[in-house]
């Protein structure tokens, strides 16, 4: 999907290189071994295209791919910067932390995880087109009434099918509450999610979307409420716009979403619904909170305090600063 999106942007990248890699953990002793081969392999490439390309620093994010990367740039003396997206960090994070320089946090309550003194607050980088955008331009997109509520429901690129299937299941009613929904079923699920909500496709005040891209922004702004899975991206983009949320942690994704979930739940900006919950209380959970202006206010200025807008340009000075610039 990056590389796709990538090659669509108009972002002009100086080179594009692969190195072979794989994880360790969580696999069968075949796949380590595997692992392990491509990771060697990996290392000595990363040596070759370090060596040629010379960087006066490297950004790793997590992932098995940062590691022959890692070492490569440990042995040629190159700083590393690791930015963790989520609250919790990863086997790979903690294993690559005693080589970076700095570890670059989107919340504070990350810092508990690394040395004193190590890690900086730079907040999650956003995009130009969640920064932009305003409410009157969202409703505009989305042809809504600005007298009624709107409910944002989406699972990322690909959606998240549990999440589908429980607002399928709720659609009737929540139409008949008077809301407006923007649901954004992602790429792989749009053709059984359409099926689902059967003659409610056509609703006039259902908007369904495979996905979004830049229209995101405008999605976000014109929203009342969110229902979404709790991944990196949601620590930033909620409280940018001051929204609430209903979190439904992907429960295969380790321990990530769950704690990014609690964070915001903990902050009074969101509440969380496990999965395996959504079919039985998902619509009681909505109505409850759409209908509660003074919770629903509350919970807007929660999440409007934890935002950090400013979170590309910090991460990028600092990737100066510790590479000589």
């Amino acid at each position: 999907m990056e590389r796709n999106l990538t090659a669509k942007s108009a972002i002009a990248f100086a080179g594009y290189h692969e190195v072979f890699a794989g994880p360790l953990h969580g696999v069968n002793p075949l796949r380590i071994t595997t692992s392990l081969l491509k990771l060697t392999l990996g290392c000595l490439q990363s040596l070759y295209l370090l060596r040629r390309l010379r960087p006066q620093v490297i950004l790793l994010t997590g992932g098995w791919a940062n590691l022959p990367v890692a070492l490569g740039a440990r042995l040629l003396g190159i700083p590393i910067v690791i930015y963790l997206p989520d609250i919790e960090p990863g086997l790979t994070i903690k294993a690559l932390q005693p080589f970076a320089s700095c570890i670059a946090i989107t919340v504070e309550s990350s810092a508990r995880y690394f040395p004193r003194g190590k890690s900086v607050v730079t907040g999650y980088p956003l995009q130009a087109s969640r920064l932009n955008a305003s409410r009157q331009e969202g409703q505009a997109r989305f042809e809504l009434d600005a007298e009624r509520k709107t409910l944002l429901v989406f699972g990322g690129s690909r959606g998240a099918r549990n999440i589908n299937i429980a607002l399928a299941e709720s659609l009737g009613q929540l139409l008949d509450m008077d809301l407006q929904i923007i649901h954004v079923t992602g790429e792989f699920d749009w053709e059984d999610s359409c099926k689902r909500v059967g003659r409610f496709s056509e609703h006039p005040r259902y908007h369904p979307f495979a996905y979004l891209h830049d229209d995101m922004g405008l999605a976000f702004a014109a929203a009342d409420l969110v229902l979404c899975r709790s991944g990196a991206s949601t620590l930033a983009e909620l409280p940018l716009f001051g929204l609430p949320a209903i979190l439904t942690p992907y429960p295969y994704a380790w321990r990530y979403q769950k704690v990014n979930a609690d964070y915001l739940a903990k902050n009074g900006a969101a509440v969380r619904l496990n999965d395996e919950d959504m079919a039985d209380k998902l619509f009681a959970t909505i109505s409850s909170l759409i209908t509660d202006d003074s919770r629903l206010n509350d919970m807007r200025a929660k999440s409007r305090s934890l935002s950090n807008p400013d979170g590309a340009s910090r991460l990028a000075n600092l990737l100066l600063e510790i590479g000589g610039r």
